[in-house]
């Protein structure tokens, strides 16, 4: 409450409950991820996501790009889970937080918001994109393609859908939870990638 006005504690209250239902499912995909790949560091484990992983384990990868796209809507204050550009205070949930600030303030703000958004959107890449070895060129143009799709993904949804009621959001992020978990459990069923 930087500014202490009491709607940003609300909206405050509700990013942090949100935020710990999307970390589950996150790091549940993220375990899946390890699983299949048997690394350890987020660089290692999106180096080894390669076209042979996409062929042994497809409906866990699948799994858990959907997962990504889920917590990235919901992490980045995006349609269906928030809705930046609403005028109704007790709605809002990031926006909210930021209502009284302004200047060099809320642009380090949006600043910060839009670094997030590429960095969600760098993991769905990571995800979706295989890396080519030997080939630079082509596993750049693939990580630039997954983030377009992520880019197009998230202008899709938020053109063709309504905001969920507040109380469907931890129902969607535990959804998102159990799909990451599932794509887990079909890590195991096909074994670890060496």
């Amino acid at each position: 409450m930087d500014t202490g006005s009491s709607f940003e504690g609300m909206g405050a209250s509700r990013e942090a409950q949100f935020s710990a239902f999307a970390e589950v499912g996150l790091f549940i995909a993220f375990a899946a991820l390890v699983r299949m790949t048997g690394q350890l560091s987020l660089s290692d484990i999106f180096e080894h996501v390669t076209p042979d992983l996409w062929r042994t384990h497809a409906p866990s990868l699948l799994l858990g790009a959907v997962v990504i796209m889920i917590i990235l809507l919901a992490e980045n204050s995006r349609i269906p889970v928030d809705d930046p550009n609403t005028h109704l205070e007790l709605t809002m949930i990031h926006e909210v937080m930021v209502l009284d600030h302004g200047g060099p303030d809320f642009a380090m703000i949006l600043y910060s918001s839009a670094l997030k958004l590429w960095l969600f959107a760098a993991w769905f890449a990571g995800v979706v994109a295989p890396r080519f070895e030997g080939s630079n060129a082509l596993t750049a143009a693939a990580t630039l393609g997954g983030m377009l799709l992520a880019a197009v993904l998230t202008g899709i949804i938020e053109s063709t859908m309504a905001r969920l009621r507040l109380l469907r959001v931890p129902q969607l992020l535990i959804g998102a939870a159990a799909l990451a978990f599932v794509a887990f459990l079909l890590t195991c069923r096909g074994g670890a990638q060496p």
